[in-house]
């Protein structure tokens, strides 16, 4: 008999990154080293006034509260009204989370979604959406162009705007199609809006924004990462926001399950976003990176599509995006295949900003040749 265990983990992907190995080792052989640009992990220096908050905080010798500090959730909540224009929100409406990939990946599972279930997914997305789904033991659909699906049995529909990996940017009125449709099935929109704030030809727009709303947060969780735009990815810093029920819901199941943001973390969370400076300059150097390597990029012979924001190209030159990776490996480059994302991709790269100056100006004169 097969058991519960080997059912779930035969189900699920195989992990991503491991199916590069050989490809690393290529780009790696290169007389002038490596430079990765596969994960879109930070690379630069948390700013002082978030590290002095949690040296402040290390010496607390008791628990955490699952729920955060009213002052992590007063000022998360400020920050999406101050930054990306959000509806206001109460502290019952912020939930700090150890890390936006657990929170995504138990999601589903925590908000009892079973077998008679389906989750849409963006048609190119963040395999952890699919993940989630796999947990609880829903059915999994991906998404036409409209960010929908023909499924009544739907019950959560992630989008993912900007996109990792495609940079795609949905506008106003998209938004507000998706958010009529789920909620004419009853579905829960999760929207990861991890890179927010990294717009470059447009502006993007949060589902918590009373141009997509109405003021009204119903039904929706907005999932929020401090890992890009505060380089926390180490501390494992992020938050959902939305819906006071669902807040509680999902309060309730994390708390039974001793789930709790460590209490110097979420000091450190609080300063975070409480100042606009570092993330302001933060933008401005992966702004300033771009710049540098998508002109090199094009020149190179691919063509680059959407990337209008975030901390990644999206390119390709219309062939299995394996053979373009081994082209880039072969010049001391790793990327991320696009088939890691769906088979949508799978005649992209995904090309990430997240590299030392160093690195993203030895990468463009690799590709010029």
């Amino acid at each position: 008999m097969i058991s519960r265990r080997d059912r779930v983990s035969a189900s699920l992907p195989d992990f991503p990154w491991d199916t590069i190995a050989g490809a690393r080792a290529t780009a790696a052989a290169h007389p002038d080293g490596l430079v990765d640009l596969s994960v879109g992990t930070p690379v630069d220096q948390v700013d002082p006034l978030i590290r002095a908050a949690l040296d402040a905080a290390a010496g607390f010798p008791g628990y955490p509260t699952t729920a955060g500090t009213p002052e992590l959730r007063a000022a998360a909540a400020a920050a999406l009204v101050r930054r990306y224009g959000a509806v206001g929100l109460g502290d019952d409406q912020v939930l700090p989370v150890i890390g936006t990939k657990e929170a995504i990946a138990g999601l589903c599972t925590q908000l009892g979604l079973g077998g008679g279930d389906a989750v849409v997914i963006p048609k190119v997305a963040y395999p952890t959406y699919e993940v989630s789904a796999i947990l609880a033991g829903a059915a999994v659909v991906r998404a036409d162009d409209s960010g929908t699906a023909d499924r009544p049995d739907a019950a959560v529909v992630f989008l993912n705007s900007p996109s990792n990996p495609t940079g795609a940017v949905m506008g106003v009125e998209q938004m507000r199609a998706v958010l009529a449709w789920a909620r004419d099935r009853g579905a829960v929109v999760v929207s990861d809006e991890c890179y927010l704030g990294l717009g470059w030809e447009v502006e993007p727009v949060s589902v918590l924004d009373p141009r997509v709303c109405d003021g009204d947060v119903t039904g929706l969780i907005a999932v929020h990462s401090l890992s890009k735009i505060s380089n926390l990815a180490s501390y494992r810093a992020g938050f959902f926001a939305g819906d006071a029920g669902l807040i509680a819901e999902l309060l309730a199941v994390r708390k039974h399950s001793g789930l709790m943001v460590p209490f110097p973390i979420q000091a450190a969370m609080t300063a975070a976003l409480n100042d606009d400076r570092h993330v302001g300059e933060q933008a401005d150097r992966y702004r300033a990176r771009r710049a540098v390597l998508k002109p090199a990029v094009i020149e190179a012979g691919l063509r680059v599509d959407d990337s209008a924001a975030g901390l990644y190209l999206w390119a390709t030159r219309d062939e299995d995006a394996r053979v373009t990776h081994h082209w880039l490996a072969q010049r001391g480059i790793l990327a991320a295949p696009g088939d890691f994302y769906g088979p949508a991709g799978a005649t992209h790269v995904r090309i990430a900003l997240t590299a030392s100056d160093e690195q993203i100006a030895q990468a463009a004169r690799r590709l010029r040749g």
